[in-house]
């Protein structure tokens, strides 16, 4: 099955492992209360994702409550993920999402955007150089991301720099986006892929987008019924050599096909 409908996550219901059992715990009365929760619960560890979640404020992508680490209904049957499982996902993949030696222009793409939030994060972790596309295969979804990220003067910026983009394309594809001007000697691959909802297996098209080094999270079906499901990191070494680890047990909204 190739991926489908890019719908975001209604999170964790069911069951989750290790540390991430504080999850559900951390909601706040304003933003900067549920960031120190999330840290306090050791789901943000990283002090630079913890700098990011400061910044941007989830009011700005949450319909209602927003500082309630719950997912929310935003339309399209999507939903914008519970802050815990952004967390997650960024504390995952933070090694490759910030500029390095080896990567002084990370090259994130995030599948299935939905309300832009998590986009937004990414955007505000790849440095200057960096690039962050949020792709979502509904217009309505790929606008309203946009329209949130400019509710913010950083928001406006990074998507005036060109640092961070919206685009509408078929995400079991993946993704090619030119390079930014200075940086093509990086070439067009990703070096971080974040998927947003659960597929039944993992995708040959995102494994061949992936740079070696690269990262991926994304949530795979445990079993042919899909009553299992787990959130995966997958990573590809230097030599192109991929390594699974499964994170944690999860229940995802399920891939469906998309509009025609």
């Amino acid at each position: 099955m190739l991926f489908a409908n890019f719908l975001k996550p209604l999170a964790s219901i069911s069951f989750i492992r290790q540390n991430y059992s504080m999850a559900w715990r951390c909601s706040g009365a304003s933003n900067e209360q549920l960031v120190e929760n999330l840290c306090r619960s050791g789901l943000i560890t990283d002090p630079r994702a913890k700098e990011a979640f400061l910044k941007v404020d989830r009011a700005h992508y949450a319909p209602q409550s927003p500082y309630q680490d719950s997912p929310q209904y935003i339309g399209h049957d999507a939903t914008i993920s519970a802050p815990h499982m952004h967390a997650m996902a960024i504390e995952n993949v933070i090694d490759h999402l910030v500029p390095s030696d080896t990567s002084p222009a990370p090259r994130v793409l995030d599948i299935g955007s939905g309300s832009g939030y998590l986009s937004h994060l990414l955007a505000e972790l790849v440095g200057e150089r960096g690039l962050v596309v949020g792709l979502e295969h509904i217009p309505a979804l790929r606008q309203m991301g946009e329209d949130n990220v400019r509710k913010s003067t950083e928001g406006m910026k990074l998507l005036d720099s060109g640092k961070l983009k919206f685009r509408l394309g078929d995400g079991r594809l993946g993704h090619r986006e030119p390079a930014r001007r200075g940086e093509e000697a990086y070439g067009t691959d990703w070096d971080v892929i974040h998927v947003g909802a659960c597929a039944r297996e993992l995708h040959q098209p995102l494994l061949d987008q992936l740079k070696a080094p690269g990262c991926m999270f994304i949530p795979v079906d445990d079993d042919a019924s899909g009553a299992m499901q787990s959130v995966w990191r997958v990573s590809k070494d230097k030599d192109g050599v991929v390594t699974k680890k499964n994170i944690c047990g999860v229940r995802y909204v399920r891939l469906t096909d998309p509009p025609i």
